[in-house]
């Protein structure tokens, strides 16, 4: 059961209790040839490079209100990137009174909390079909923290980092901290869908569903953007530079492909 901000109680110790928060997404587009798909990469290489990444893990250890210890930060050939970043916890004066809501979090705000022994990770994976045509970009963020407040504050932020087709987003409570009697506490905060954390702006333009399994405290949804429109698709060109029938194969092509991710499945 859930603690309220009514209902807290006095912790025999530091909270120990462990949240991760894994933020996933995809990026589709459709490229004709061999040097469309180089192009396409390239972009995506340089839109989401090491250095850009790390100032947006920053951004994120700014909103959950961590100290940054340490960044580790690559890019790859022929091409991704990945960043590793340590955090600690900031100066905790205020952070007793810092509430936990089910509501979209801010945007770049700073919020005090208590945090030890943490990290945020990013790791980008371009990736192309064979066949040419198709062109994906997945970047997969993961904070994991040891405190108060949940890294689903910092949800809404990465959600706006990134202009995105789908996302697949888990979160989960592990450990189990004390209270003064020894009684332990498995989850410190109430929550019932991580779309609860998300703008209602957001939700509008995704299809959700919603995998959670309560008794464990773990908590999975993912999302479609709803309205589809093939200019957002192509790489350099438009639709009208095509013709109906071309047009239509390629919108076939995109929707399997992104059917195909969100239900995690091939569709022959």
């Amino acid at each position: 059961m859930g603690l309220t901000r009514q209902e807290r109680i006095q912790l025999h110790n530091f909270n120990n209790l462990t949240k991760s928060l894994s933020f996933n997404m995809y990026d589709i587009c459709y490229t004709r040839t061999r040097e469309e798909r180089e192009a396409y990469i390239a972009y995506i290489d340089e839109q989401y490079n090491a250095d850009r990444l790390s100032k947006i893990l920053t951004n994120v250890s700014d909103i959950i209100g961590a100290h940054v210890l340490n960044i580790a930060k690559q890019d790859y050939e022929p091409q991704g990137a990945s960043v590793t970043m340590l955090i600690s916890e900031e100066p905790v004066e205020t952070a007793p009174n810092a509430s936990f809501e089910e509501s979209p979090g801010p945007l770049p705000e700073h919020v005090l909390i208590h945090l030890d022994k943490s990290h945020i990770t990013v790791h980008t994976y371009p990736e192309y079909h064979p066949d040419e045509g198709i062109s994906t970009f997945r970047a997969d963020i993961d904070v994991s923290t040891c405190g108060e407040i949940s890294p689903l504050k910092a949800l809404n932020f990465m959600i706006h980092s990134f202009d995105t087709d789908i996302m697949t987003i888990d979160y989960l409570v592990r450990g189990f901290t004390r209270d003064i009697k020894g009684n332990k506490l498995f989850i410190d905060h109430d929550i019932s869908s991580i779309q609860n954390f998300i703008p209602d702006e957001v939700k509008d333009l995704y299809h959700m569903i919603d995998v959670n399994i309560y008794q464990e405290n773990i908590f999975h949804t993912k999302c479609k953007r709803k309205e589809f429109d093939l200019d957002n698709y192509l790489f350099g060109y438009r639709s009208d530079s095509l013709s109906e029938e071309e047009q239509q194969h390629i919108t076939d092509r995109l929707t399997r492909e992104m059917n195909e991710i969100y239900y995690a499945k091939n569709m022959g």
